[in-house]
């Protein structure tokens, strides 16, 4: 089996004994299964499991599942799979093909991470909790993380970040109120008393992300960056340097299409303002 390009390690790499014969596929019963304690993945959309069901019912399960011996005997801990093992048992199977792998507890959540993140299963907040387990749990640093489920280590960091919000934001992401771009906006707030006031204001307002961080940036002191004024037109510039050489200080010349326009001079002190007054007045 080829590995997906930019998926990390991949499946394979993470079952020991490398590649997944058909040989190695056994018959399990469904009810010896038992979910894995280790699964990022907390919400199924019910729609998407009943048409999977009913794809089971009526091809059968053309992926197996990967299980584990687990120590009671004629029992088995589910590594990756759990969408398929829940739509299985939707369909009435009593059975199910797997296959049956030795898998480390890190092993066990790093399979079914990635198996999810193959499919863009993950919602924000599930994919920030495993990349926590793996952190925490397992002691991996951010850049290990992103080798292993072949993102970047920015990304991991990011994603990790979201964990730090206040609960009410956390369940507006959760029930898609809001993006994940707006979450990351509402990070750069200082308190969580001003995240959830500014969710507030963004749920209240209907604020797509931009407007968002506006929003912050308002939040925050910070101000937009400045416009950078047009550069003058060449014949401009000459007049205005004429000038400055002839009064020893700063001008500005304006002009409008048809002809007319204002000179700025400047001055800084009583004392120039007169020697500007005498030699413009002759």
């Amino acid at each position: 089996m080829s590995r997906r390009s930019g998926l990390g390690r991949g499946l394979d790499a993470l079952i020991p004994g490398g590649e997944r014969p058909a040989s190695g596929i056994e018959q399990i019963p469904l009810d010896a299964v038992v979910s894995n304690p280790r699964q990022p993945r907390t919400r199924f959309d019910p729609e998407e499991l009943a048409e999977l069901a009913e794809s089971i019912r009526v091809h059968g399960m053309l992926q197996p599942l990967i299980v584990t011996q687990d120590e009671t005997p004629g029992r088995y801990t589910l590594i990756a799979g759990e969408r398929r093992l829940l739509a299985a048992r939707q369909a009435g199977l009593t059975h199910a093909p797997a296959l049956v792998r030795e898998a480390s507890e890190q092993s066990r959540l790093e399979m079914a991470l990635i198996e999810n993140v193959q499919r863009a299963d993950l919602a924000p907040l599930e994919l920030a909790e495993a990349y926590r387990q793996l952190a925490e749990d397992f002691d991996l640093s951010h850049e290990q993380i992103a080798a292993r489920v072949g993102k970047s280590r920015v990304a991991v960091t990011n994603t990790l970040r979201l964990l730090k919000l206040p609960e009410s934001v956390r369940q507006a992401l959760t029930e898609g109120r809001i993006s994940e771009g707006h979450a990351r906006a509402l990070l750069a707030l200082p308190t969580p008393q001003a995240q959830a006031a500014a969710l507030h204001t963004i749920l209240t307002h209907e604020l797509n992300v931009r407007q968002t961080e506006a929003l912050v940036r308002r939040l925050t002191g910070e101000r937009p960056p400045a416009r950078p004024r047009p550069e003058p037109p060449p014949d401009v510039l000459d007049v205005q340097e004429r000038l400055q050489s002839s009064l020893g200080t700063r001008v500005r010349l304006k002009r409008t299409r048809k002809g007319s326009g204002t000179i700025v001079i400047h001055f800084y002190s009583d004392e120039e303002l007169e020697a500007l007054i005498e030699r413009l007045s002759g």
